[in-house]
C-alpha cells in the first residue's frame, strides 16, 4: 500500500463515519447505519476513497448549502437539485454538461437551484477542474495603457483564455468568457457556451429611458464553478451550483464597485447629481436608482431575483426552522447583512454563530489554475460601512467581499 492510500485512509474514514451517522440520524433509517458503515470502512481500506449512494449525494450536496455561512438564501437548502455526473471525467464532457446545467437551471425564468457534480478526487488521481469562477463570466480586456474594458475582475482569466488559443469576443464590455476545464489528466482548454444556454438580462430603468443606451446586461443564472463540495472526506472539485440572485449583488457590487464596472460616477452624473462632495450622498442615491433598474429588469424579463429586505427576512424565517429542529445556525455577520441598506434589514440587528461545518462548499487551492486570479485594488471598495457597530463583532471579516458569493440560493455573483 502506498503512502498516498495510506494517508487517504486516515484522513477520509472519520470524516465518512461522521457523515454517514448525520445522514442515518437525519433522514435515512438508523437501523442500516452499521452495514453501512462496515461496507465503506472496507471500501476505504481497498481503495483510499469510497463511492456515495445517491442519497448520501444529495443529502450532502443539500446539508453543505445549509451550512454555508456566508449564505442569507438558505431557507431552500432542501429544495436543491442534483445532477449527477460523477462518470464524467473529460473536458469535452464537462463543457456539455455545464451548458445543460444553465439551460435546466434557467427553467424559463423561474430560476431553480441546481448543482452538477462530477468525477471526485481520488488518492493519487485529481479530479476535473472548472477554472472559471462561475460558469457565466464577463471578459476583462486589459489594453496596452492598462485600461479594461469589460469586467476588471476577469482580467486573469481572459488573459489564460487567450493563451489558450481563444480569439476573443467582439469587444465589448459584456463578451462571454468560454469555459475553461481541465479533464482528469488533461490539460486545460476552453470551450463556447452556446447562445441557447446563455440567459441574459438587459438593464433598463422604469423611468430613466436613458439607460437602456448604455447596454448594460447580466446573466440570470450565477452558477459558481470554482469550489469543491466536500462530502464525508471525499471532494468533488468541479461541481458547478447556483440559486438565484439577490438584486445588491448586481446592482450594489458588479456592476458598481470600483474595481468591477464602476459605474456609479457616470450614474451620478448622469441623473445630475452633485459629485464634488461625498457629503451629497450622490453615492447613496444612485445606488438605489442603479438598484431599482436591476429588479426592475429581472421583473421584466421574467426571470428571477429577490430584494434584499425580503430575503433578509426570509433568512430569519430559515433560522427559526433551523432552531426549532434543534440545529444551530452559522453565519458571517459581515455577508449575510445585504451591501446596501444594512441597518434597514432585519438581519443587521442580531449576532450570529459562526464557525465551518461539513459537508460544504469550499475554495479549491489556486493550483493548478492556468492563471491565478489578480487580486481585488487596495484602494477602498464601495462599502456601505467599514465598522458597522462599536461592539465586537463575533467574526470580523478578514478579506474584502469580492462579489463572489458562495452560495447555491440567492447571493452568488
Amino acid at each position: 500500500m502506498g503512502p498516498e492510500r495510506r494517508e487517504a485512509q486516515a484522513e477520509v474514514w472519520p470524516l465518512a463515519r461522521e457523515f454517514l451517522r448525520q445522514l442515518h440520524r437525519e433522514e435515512a433509517d438508523p437501523d442500516a447505519l452499521a452495514a453501512r458503515l462496515t461496507r465503506v470502512r472496507a471500501e476505504i481500506d481497498a481503495t483510499g476513497t469510497y463511492r456515495h449512494t445517491r442519497q448520501e449525494l444529495v443529502f450532502g450536496a443539500r446539508v453543505a448549502w445549509r451550512n454555508n455561512n456566508r449564505c442569507i438564501g438558505r431557507l431552500y437548502w432542501n429544495s436543491l437539485h442534483i445532477r449527477d455526473r460523477r462518470r464524467i471525467s473529460d473536458a469535452a464532457g464537462i463543457a456539455e454538461e455545464s451548458a445543460a446545467h444553465l439551460r435546466a437551471a434557467a427553467n424559463g425564468g423561474r430560476i431553480r437551484p441546481v448543482i452538477t457534480v462530477f468525477a471526485p478526487d481520488a488518492p493519487g488521481l485529481p479530479g476535473p477542474r472548472i477554472h472559471n469562477e462561475q460558469l457565466i463570466r464577463y471578459a476583462g480586456y486589459r489594453d496596452a495603457d492598462g485600461v479594461v474594458t469589460g469586467d476588471p475582475r476577469n482580467t486573469g482569466i481572459t488573459e489564460a483564455a487567450e493563451r489558450l488559443g481563444w480569439p476573443r469576443g467582439p469587444g465589448t464590455a459584456f463578451d462571454v468568457l468560454p469555459l475553461i476545464v481541465q479533464g482528469r489528466g488533461e490539460e486545460p482548454r476552453w470551450f463556447t457556451l452556446p447562445a441557447d444556454a446563455l440567459f441574459e438580462v438587459p438593464i433598463v430603468h422604469p423611468e430613466l429611458e436613458w439607460l437602456a443606451e448604455w447596454g448594460l446586461r447580466w446573466h440570470a443564472v450565477p452558477a459558481i464553478s470554482d469550489m469543491s463540495l466536500e462530502i464525508g472526506g471525499i471532494r468533488y472539485p468541479a461541481a458547478p451550483f447556483n440559486g438565484w440572485y439577490m438584486g445588491t449583488e448586481i446592482g450594489a457590487r458588479n456592476l458598481a464597485d470600483t474595481d468591477r464596472y464602476d459605474l456609479l460616477p457616470r450614474f451620478a452624473r448622469r441623473l445630475g447629481l452633485d459629485t464634488s462632495s461625498d457629503r451629497s450622498l450622490w453615492k447613496d442615491r444612485a445606488l438605489v436608482e442603479l438598484n431599482r433598474a436591476v429588479l426592475h429588469s429581472f421583473d421584466r424579463a421574467g426571470a428571477t431575483v429577490t430584494d434584499h429586505h425580503t430575503e433578509s427576512r426570509r433568512f430569519l424565517t430559515h433560522v427559526d426552522r433551523e432552531e426549532r429542529k434543534g440545529r444551530s445556525v452559522p453565519a458571517d455577520w459581515s455577508w449575510i447583512v445585504p451591501p446596501i441598506s444594512g441597518s434597514a434589514t432585519e438581519v443587521f440587528h442580531r449576532y450570529y454563530e459562526t464557525g465551518d461545518r461539513t459537508p460544504a462548499y469550499v475554495h479549491r487551492s489556486a493550483a493548478p489554475r492556468t492563471e491565478p486570479r489578480t487580486e481585488p485594488r487596495t484602494e477602498p471598495r464601495m462599502e456601505p460601512r467599514t465598522e458597522p457597530r462599536t461592539e465586537p463583532r463575533t467574526e470580523p471579516r478578514t478579506e474584502p467581499r469580492t462579489g463572489q458569493g458562495t452560495c447555491p440560493g440567492s447571493v452568488p455573483v
